[in-house]
């Protein structure tokens, strides 16, 4: 980059700005990774996402090493008004780790991951993946509840609240999250614990991408595996009222260790799918069990009377093999839309809209599923972290899946939409933030974090006044009203 050249990104406020190439120059020269233009070697990485639907292209992307590197973005990015985002593992369905024609800071340099098997505590660098985390602490039986997708970024799944297949067990993510270290709009470099900066480390447990940018995630780790029973098990759709009412009785009885996710879909042309099966509606179960593997049979027992399964994957597997399992079902550059809601029951009404659903989707590859929650996540109080949502128990969703280019999009995305709004009456009117598509207003943000809302807002305005940290579901718009 030459020493006179003006580059123009886009600015906060719509407009165009331009930064100036003295200080962009000193910059690239102190960043460990530099400052990648479009078509340098690295620059399709590093722009890459994984919603391929929501795609965009920023004008510059900083790859920093240290918190410093950090600052002295942001402090680029504040001084001139450019128009800045965050990318972790940028797996984000609402695309907002990449600020279209502006400033995107790629995370992925900082990658280091350090565990303290006594303390039973892990240092986690911002730009980790999941399967960065769980293999570092399964080599010490520890793990932390982290997602259920080896590709998803810590940052952004940690910064909306978190959850996976070990929150019953443990909570939230942020439930287990004991500091972080962050560089605040001002471009301090700050540790935030429930001791140090209380009101940031509150708001940071499910609103933090608002806040700034999370350098480093201290995690507190439970004696997880090394082995675990799981995998997935499938019915024929014919069956699914069965499946359904078993799906409830499972779940409403289950032990903490165990989490079972339910997915209505089409089989995939998988190899582990008989090929008569191919393309045929089926009920599948996605299991987790994370207790004494002597007890599984116990724990599994109501599946028994669903009779013989159209294949059944479960087995005795290590927890980070299991964790990284579903990662082909969901690759990146597929366009992805949803809609989901938290659910504090199993309802009758819910479970046959959602049946229904899934009898009459157009959409091939669409899911109708649930997630399985409650348990630990109901043992604190709602105001425990910005996160909320003490009642779930279990989240419910449209999952719209489809290629790129696909001539009826348009209509996909209104029969999901369309579908969000038949279940929603039956779930708390609320959802998880992380979920919530690009498109999702101001009512939906203030709605996911119900009463804590008023206290997210106050300190958004103490730390961001000027909303640098506009790439996220937005809480400074949601509070004006408009859309993120």
């Amino acid at each position: 980059m030459a020493q006179t050249e003006t580059l123009e990104v886009a600015g906060r406020d719509g407009s165009s700005v331009e930064l100036a190439p003295g200080r962009l120059t000193a910059l690239e020269r102190s960043l460990a990774g530099g400052i990648l233009r479009p078509g340098a070697p690295g620059w399709d990485d590093a722009v890459l996402i994984w919603n391929g639907m929501v795609a965009a292209e920023p004008a510059i992307v900083a790859q920093p090493a240290t918190a410093a590197d950090v600052a002295a973005v942001v402090g680029l990015a504040r001084d001139h008004g450019a128009l800045l985002s965050v990318k972790g593992g940028g797996h984000n369905i609402a695309g907002t780790s990449i600020a279209e024609g502006g400033v995107t800071l790629d995370m992925s340099r900082m990658r280091g991951v350090t565990v303290d098997p006594d303390e039973r505590v892990a240092h986690i660098g911002a730009g980790c993946l999941l399967g960065d985390v769980d293999r570092a602490t399964q080599r010490h039986g520890l793990a932390t509840p982290l997602g259920f997708f080896s590709q998803v970024g810590v940052a952004g799944l940690t910064l909306g609240g978190g959850l996976g297949y070990l929150s019953r067990r443990f909570g939230w993510t942020v439930d287990n999250l004991l500091e972080v270290e962050m560089v605040t709009a001002d471009g301090r470099t700050l540790r935030a614990s429930r001791d140090e900066h209380p009101d940031l480390f509150w708001a940071v447990r499910g609103a933090g991408a608002n806040l700034g940018v999370v350098t480093r995630f201290t995690f507190r780790l439970h004696e997880v595996g090394p082995m675990v029973h799981g995998g997935l098990v499938a019915w024929p759709f014919e069956q699914a009222e069965e499946v359904l009412e078993t799906y409830r009785e499972l779940t409403t009885e289950a032990p903490r260790e165990l989490a079972a996710f339910l997915i209505l879909f089409r089989a995939p042309p998988a190899p582990f799918v008989p090929e008569e099966w191919h393309g045929r509606r089926i009920c599948t179960m996605a299991i987790c069990f994370t207790g004494d593997l002597r007890s599984t049979e116990q724990a599994l027992a109501p599946l028994r009377r669903l009779g013989r399964p159209v294949f059944n994957l479960l087995r005795p597997q290590s927890y980070s093999e299991l964790q990284s399992s579903l990662d082909a079902t969901e690759p990146k550059g597929l366009h992805y839309y949803w809609k989901t809601e938290y659910a504090s029951q199993l309802s009758d009404g819910l479970l046959g809209t959602m049946r229904g659903l899934a009898a009459e989707c157009p959409v091939p590859g669409a899911e109708m599923a649930f997630l399985h929650l409650g348990g630990a996540i109901g043992d604190r109080d709602w105001d425990d972290g910005a996160v909320g949502n003490r009642d779930a128990r279990y989240a419910a969703g449209a999952i719209g899946i489809w290629e790129p280019g696909e001539p009826d999009e348009d209509a996909y995305v209104e029969w999901i939409r369309t579908a969000g709004s038949r279940f929603a009456p039956h779930c708390t009117g609320r959802s998880y933030i992380n979920f919530q598509t690009a498109d999702a207003g101001g009512a939906e943000i203030r709605d996911s974090y119900g009463p804590n809302f008023s206290r997210v807002a106050e300190i958004k305005r103490a730390y961001d006044p000027e909303n640098l940290f506009r790439m996220n579901r937005n809480i400074a718009a949601a509070a004006a009203g408009g859309r993120s």
